[in-house]
């Protein structure tokens, strides 16, 4: 751990990065994302929304895509329709988020706006969206009551992809998250940059699944060859033997 550079997480996983770089304690970082889920929870119930993974091609044009998607939303009577990227993944995937109606829209015109994949995500909500405001204020709330300290290491954002600064940094940009895309190609360009001929550091992926493998392998095949992946639960499991 001594030798640890740098730490990031994705969406929610930002808390346990900033645990395990020691800015904020588990308890109070648990209870942080506990308040966290039910206002985000609470946002998507007050809207039909939801979040669509793509894959697309060279050609595909995301912005035009959600602007066509936020204007048949428009002609279907919806005020102030939402459809936007709210994860940025790989280079060409992506997912947008917003109106269901504008998501099952951009599904049915997939080929027209080159997305080569398509698929709704099994999740409640447009997360990561101006959809999820009404969660802004609740989690403001329990992170100025809760001690935030500087980082032991560098920890990264998912807002700008760039080093978290300082304690008051860390509690501003945790809220926006909430309400912004997740940057996530865009962190893996910053934690991995170096000079030509400098090693890459190990990376280990801690938690459920392999999902941030995959996607350091389509970002950076170089970083990619020195990861690993360490599934908690796996441990678990062993110590009960």
């Amino acid at each position: 751990v001594e030798r640890c550079v740098a730490a990031a997480g994705y969406s929610v996983g930002e808390f346990a990065a900033l645990v395990f770089a020691g800015a904020l304690g588990f308890a109070e970082a648990l209870y942080a994302v506990k308040v966290r889920a039910e206002a985000m929870q609470k946002a998507s119930e007050a809207v039909p929304s939801g979040m669509l993974s793509v894959v697309g091609r060279r050609e595909a044009n995301y912005k035009f895509a959600c602007l066509e998607a936020r204007k048949h939303c428009e002609s279907l009577g919806i005020e102030n329709p939402v459809c936007t990227v709210s994860n940025y993944l790989f280079p060409d995937s992506r997912v947008i988020a917003g109106h269901l109606q504008a998501l099952e829209f951009l599904q049915e015109n997939a080929r027209k706006y080159y997305f080569k994949r398509a698929k709704m995500l099994p999740v409640s909500g447009a997360f990561h969206t101006r959809l999820m405001e009404p969660a802004v204020e609740p989690l403001a709330e329990v992170l100025k009551s809760i001690e935030i300290q500087k980082p032991l290491l560098c920890v990264y954002s998912n807002v700008d992809g760039k080093k978290y600064m300082h304690s008051k940094h860390i509690q501003k940009l945790l809220v926006k998250q909430v309400v912004s895309p997740v940057l996530w190609e865009q962190t893996m360009h910053s934690v991995y940059e170096r000079k030509q001929g400098t090693e890459f550091p190990y990376t280990y992926e801690v938690g459920p699944g392999n999902q941030l493998g995959a996607i350091l392998k389509q970002c950076n095949l170089k970083a990619w060859k020195q990861y690993k992946h360490v599934d908690a639960l796996e441990d678990e499991e062993e110590a009960e033997i």
